[in-house]
């Protein structure tokens, strides 16, 4: 948490509190030690005449009741996430599968836009000055999407004409829907398959067609859900039994030890610079595409069958480009 991030938490804390605030729970809440509180709470108090006012003999910080609901902070005050949630919304409802759910996204979309516009942010200045970049999006058919969802949101089943990229015959599936997943840019549908007996997830892009049906839809309950879908490695089912460890040379090492490959990750720095990174998997087709990104920066150290399915990948693509020259 940054400087002006601090100063922001506190304010929301104060402005929030119905009683004067400790400084140990202000020092958690902020991250920092108990002296920088009184820092942040100096520079609330120096740059932006917040009422900052100490409770005698405790020190407990609070903000009088009649300028608590008069103060604000001047201008954007939005945090890293919250301005990323903020623009990702605006995006998604501006820019993502246009003309899917426009009538039931307007009215959503014009009460973000009186968020925006009181934050002194009208005329879509913020979307216009902040970019989040896609990669790789994959156009969903809209009669599809809304199929989808009005069958997610009903609890009803579906009949899907499925086309997998892992073999070219389509075929069709009956699923009872479960959630919809944004990931990597493209849309998942999270479901329980009655043919396969288990729960899966489907690529909206290679559903051709979806049929809803009017048997009502089998309930998962969350914690198998979040089992079998959020714990393995990317957009693959079931939990992971394997653990990756992964060494990345100094130079590319600055840059993964503050990236989150998994939620369950773990990572130390090594003496010669390198940094380690242990990483649960399950099917490794996801995590090897991430292993080559980096060429010659990474060693799979273990298990031997990614670190051999990895050099293999590596051999043939070397031989290419021998073969190329």
């Amino acid at each position: 948490m940054d400087r002006l991030d601090r100063i922001y938490r506190l304010h929301q804390i104060l402005k929030s509190a119905r009683y004067p605030v400790s400084r140990a729970r202000l020092a958690s809440a902020l991250e920092c030690s108990e002296s920088t509180v009184y820092r942040v709470r100096d520079a609330l108090l120096t740059h932006f005449g917040a009422p900052v006012e100490s409770e005698k003999g405790t020190g407990r910080l609070y903000y009088p009741r009649k300028e608590a609901e008069s103060f604000e902070l001047p201008g954007l005050w939005f945090n890293a996430s919250e301005l990323h949630a903020l623009v990702t919304a605006e995006k998604l409802l501006a820019d993502i599968q246009p003309g899917i759910l426009r009538e039931e996204l307007e009215p959503l979309h014009r009460r973000l836009r009186k968020i925006m516009d009181h934050r002194h942010l009208g005329g879509g200045e913020l979307a216009h000055r902040v970019r989040i970049l896609t990669m790789a999006d994959r156009p969903v058919n809209a009669v599809v999407f809304r199929t989808v969802a009005d069958a997610l949101i009903q609890r009803r089943r579906l009949a899907i004409n499925y086309d997998p990229r892992s073999h070219s015959a389509a075929g069709q599936r009956e699923v009872s829907p479960q959630r919809l997943t944004r990931y990597r840019d493209n849309w998942y549908l999270d479901a329980w398959c009655h043919r396969r007996e288990g729960l899966r997830s489907f690529s909206l892009d290679r559903i051709i067609q979806a049929i809803p049906l009017p048997d009502s839809a089998r309930e998962i309950d969350d914690a198998e859900l979040n089992r079998e879908l959020a714990t393995a490695y990317g957009i693959f089912a079931g939990e992971p039994g394997n653990t990756a460890v992964l060494r990345f040379e100094p130079e590319r090492a600055r840059w993964i030890a503050d990236e989150t490959w998994h939620p369950r990750q773990q990572g130390r720095w090594l003496d010669d610079g390198r940094f380690e990174l242990r990483i649960p998997y399950g099917n490794p087709t996801e995590l090897v595409l991430d292993i080559l990104r980096y060429g010659d920066e990474v060693e799979v150290v273990e298990p031997q069958p990614l670190r051999s399915a990895v050099a293999e990948k590596l051999k043939r693509a070397a031989a290419r480009y021998r073969e190329g020259g």
